[in-house]
């Protein structure tokens, strides 16, 4: 019997993340897989600090709903536990992350979740130029 897929999407306020929402709904294929986009602000910053930044989580919200996801913004000391308690929470199988610029892997953030996560997880990295023909790195 195959498992229905529970993919979640890691965002930024950022308007650019919609590609890593389009790669997400790539991945999907069945009815029962479900999509989760994840967008975790360090406590004491805000929600809504300029209105640029309002308006990229509206939009945000607007290309989740378009594409089926459930989207959850919330605030945390510990952005990686938070992200990681969140798939151990909702049984996630696959793990979206856009490309990390940074280049020492304690400042990764991508590699600060992985050492997070406690269970067997697939991550997907989505390069910076992602563009239909890209391939993706799975790591």
């Amino acid at each position: 019997m195959k498992h229905s897929k529970k993919i979640m999407v890691c965002v930024t306020q950022q308007k650019s993340c919609e590609r890593l929402i389009d790669y997400g709904v790539k991945l999907i294929t069945s009815n029962a897989d479900e999509l989760h986009v994840i967008h975790v602000v360090k406590e004491n910053w805000k929600y809504f600090g300029q209105l640029e930044e309002k308006d990229a989580l509206d939009y945000l919200f607007e290309v989740s709903k378009s594409n089926n996801a459930m989207l959850t913004v919330t605030k945390a000391k510990d952005i990686e536990l938070a992200l990681s308690q969140f798939a151990e929470k909702n049984k996630i199988t696959d793990i979206i992350m856009g490309e990390s610029l940074e280049r020492s892997e304690q400042q990764n953030m991508i590699n600060r979740l992985q050492e997070q996560t406690t269970k067997a997880v697939k991550f997907f990295v989505v390069p910076v130029d992602f563009e239909e023909e890209s391939e993706i790195i799975a790591i």
